[in-house]
C-alpha cells in the first residue's frame, strides 16, 4: 500500500501532460477574446447603432 502511494506522489508524468493541455486551451481562450476585441466593428455597423441610440435617447427625453 505505502509503495503504491509512494509510486503515484513520485508518478509527475500525468500531472505534467494534464497541466500542459490546460495551458493550451487557456491560451486559445485567451486568442479568441483578443481576436474578437481586434476585430471590432465596421463603420456602418457603428452608424447604424449610433442611429439608434439616438432615436432611443430623444424617447426619453419627451417623458
Amino acid at each position: 500500500m505505502v509503495k503504491t502511494v509512494f509510486m503515484l506522489v513520485n508518478n509527475w508524468n500525468n500531472g505534467v501532460v494534464m497541466i500542459a493541455i490546460f495551458a493550451v486551451v487557456c491560451l486559445a481562450l485567451v486568442g479568441v477574446v483578443v481576436n474578437m476585441m481586434m476585430s471590432g466593428k465596421s463603420k456602418e455597423a457603428s452608424d447604424t447603432v449610433d442611429v439608434l441610440n439616438d432615436i432611443r435617447d430623444d424617447d426619453y427625453t419627451d417623458n
